[in-house]
């Protein structure tokens, strides 16, 4: 990089400076470069110079637009309202579970019931109402409507129940919450825990004697409720939206704020990068509560035109099935969903669908051709993000194996970077001026991205909770002074720029799909096995994504009773969460500051070849905890054992 700036510069000065003509500048400055050792450069140019071009392409329209956005005042809801006007009768949503299909107009009709019911019932500009539902269509009308009115949604993960459940509703500080029927069940366990002030609405099959008394049903208020276009709010295009719930290292779900801003700049980085068009159908079989299933795909539909098939609960057995039902050119997955594919019987549904594009993130390298190849699907648009986070990147053009990349020629156009840490602490390494050390090509780092906070593409809106979002801040990371939004994982770059995902750092995994909190499991463990001392870690199992999970528990007599256990951990954790695999030992070690020591009890994992102590594994058919001898350990690597 140094040799092309200097050779940019002695270009310039001899041009025009010495007033040198251009047959004398050119290869003066030609010689220079391979003078100074450039060829490497020259040839990393020739590479990515139309791969970085595309991109600055695409981050210019998205910068654009944003600043119409901004100057216009405008919203999520706005901008829908505009894709009404234009696509008006088109589909918008099929919902796979019925096969019933809201076009632009109808959506817009259902939201606007929302959003005048809401009003009617007192509630306004700033408010929350949590919304604890499975996927179907309506889901995104309610947050919509919700929207229209300025009225901010936090979205709950349904799989949680009793304490998170209790928390993640009160730390929003929800007014109402509107909930599926199929979650009845776990409505009532949480009522006498809530605050007896917030409103219930149940949505779906209403059966008064399963839900809290209190509850009203939302379908004959809504049907009753007008459809004309409410009075909107003076709310801005950098004004909260929702909460999305993301798993972190504090213990309980953290709400992260999403912002208008944020929902566009999400969906619309991965409209003009991947080439998508108004007249692709989505096939979105992810959780609407999660950034993936909501914003990347519903997302389209709503920015952009796009026809989005809402799938209830992913199935591996129907997948190409749905895709070629409703004639789906783009399918959502993330790594996991991938791998379920591959191990399904080879179908003749495999090689009949017209589906162009593969969009998510997490697909392993060792899986990634198979997959193209097998399913016939041309193009794998891989991406990193989160939530909350402002580094996001893109796999642009196909590159097997990598979630995006960052220009190696103009790495500051983009100001996103891989900075050294200790692999020990994840404590970021500095140099002598204070300031973090940038990771070379072939070296492991974490990615980081510059806060700017007037620039709705480079903001970090953090969580609700303040002490969550300084958490995630670090200073003095490019240069003195500036401020930078830590995304707690470990990337590595090779030469041309392409970032490869490396790990999850922290005290999270990720397994099936979803960001697993080892503190939060850990408080859950050990109030079920009265107090005992619980380590939660992440274990690598060959041949599945992320991480299983693993707790460490410390029972010098053994005297746990494994089928009680199992019994209430089902009812405690969501199936996720629950540790694969259990390990009891006479103590766990600790540091000077009573924190888990991890590293040693990751790094022996679950071979009883190699472990001592009792080892416990999860058997699914079985619904319990079953000892692991070495046969089952090898059922298990072998990938026989289904986890």
């Amino acid at each position: 990089m140094l040799r092309l700036g200097c050779s940019t510069v002695l270009f310039f000065m001899l041009r025009l400076v010495l007033g040198l003509a251009w047959f004398q500048v050119v290869p003066s400055t030609l010689i220079f470069y391979l003078g100074t050792g450039g060829w490497r450069t020259l040839h990393v140019f020739m590479r990515t110079i139309g791969r970085d071009l595309h991109a600055a392409g695409v981050l210019l329209k998205v910068k654009l637009n944003v600043k119409r956005h901004l100057r216009e005042h405008n919203t999520v809801p706005k901008i829908f309202a505009k894709m009404v006007q234009k696509y008006g009768d088109k589909p918008a949503l099929i919902f796979e579970g019925t096969g019933e299909m809201w076009s632009f107009r109808q959506l817009d009709e259902y939201s606007n019931r929302v959003a005048n019911l809401l009003l009617q019932r007192g509630f306004g500009e700033g408010d929350v109402v949590a919304l604890f539902m499975e996927n179907r269509s309506q889901y995104v009308g309610l947050w919509l409507g919700m929207a229209k009115l300025g009225v901010e949604a936090a979205l709950i993960n349904f799989n949680l129940r009793l304490e998170a459940l209790v928390h993640c509703v009160n730390i929003s500080n929800a007014k109402a919450v509107i909930f599926g029927s199929e979650l009845s069940e776990a409505m009532c366990e949480i009522h006498s825990s809530m605050d007896k002030a917030v409103k219930l609405f149940c949505s779906g099959d209403w059966d008064p004697k399963r839900v809290p008394e209190v509850t009203e049903c939302l379908e004959p208020l809504l049907d009753s409720a007008p459809t004309h276009t409410p009075s909107q709010p003076q709310r801005g295009f950098t004004d909260r939206l929702f909460y999305i719930y993301t798993s972190g290292t504090t213990g309980m779900p953290k709400a992260a704020i999403v912002v208008h801003s944020r929902y566009y700049r999400m969906a619309a980085l991965v409209y003009y990068g991947f080439g998508m068009t108004s007249d692709d159908v989505l096939y979105d079989c992810l959780p609407l509560y999660h950034s993936a299933g909501n914003i990347v795909g519903v997302g389209q539909c709503l920015m952009h035109g796009m026809t989005v098939v809402i799938k209830r609960k992913f199935s591996a057995s129907k997948f190409w099935d749905d895709c070629i039902k409703y004639n789906c050119t783009i399918v959502q997955y993330i790594g996991e969903i991938c791998r379920y594919l591959l191990n399904q019987p080879v179908r003749e549904a495999e090689g009949q669908h017209c589906v162009r594009m593969a969009l998510g993130n997490g697909l392993r390298q060792s899986i990634w051709e198979e997959f193209m190849q097998r399913f016939s699907v041309p193009q794998i648009a891989e991406f990193y993000g989160a939530t909350e986070c402002n580094c996001s990147l893109g796999n642009f053009d196909n590159k097997t194996g990598a979630c995006g990349f960052n220009s190696r020629i103009l790495p500051y156009v983009y100001p996103i970077r891989l900075v050294r840490v200790d692999e020990e602490t994840m404590e970021l390494i500095r140099g002598p001026d204070g300031v973090c050390l940038p990771c070379g090509p072939g070296e492991p780092g974490q990615l980081v991205g510059r806060i700017i906070q007037n620039d709705p593409l480079r903001r970090f809106d953090g969580y609700v909770n303040q002490s969550a979002t300084s958490k995630k801040i670090a200073h003095d990371v490019f240069k003195k002074g500036d401020s930078a939004y830590l995304s707690g994982d470990v990337l590595v770059m090779d030469e041309y720029g392409y970032m490869y995902f490396r790990d999850r750092t922290g005290d999270t995994f990720r397994w099936k799909g979803e960001n697993v909190s080892t503190t939060e499991v850990e408080g859950t463990l050990s109030r079920l096995l009265d107090m005992k001392d619980v380590v939660v870690y992440g274990v690598e199992v060959a041949g599945a994504e992320g991480k299983a999970g693993m707790a460490a528990v410390a029972d010098p007599d053994h005297n746990t009773d494994l089928e009680k256990f199992s019994r209430e951990l089902e009812k405690a954790l969501p199936p996720y969460a629950r540790p694969v695999f259990l390990r009891f030992l006479p103590e766990v070690n600790k540091t000077g500051t009573f924190k888990y020591q991890k590293a040693d009890l990751r790094r022996e994992g679950f071979n009883p070849g190699l472990v001592s102590d009792q080892l416990y594994f999860l058997d699914c058919s079985k619904g319990r905890y079953v000892e692991l001898d070495a046969e089952r350990h090898r059922s298990i690597v072998s990938g026989k054992q289904k986890l």
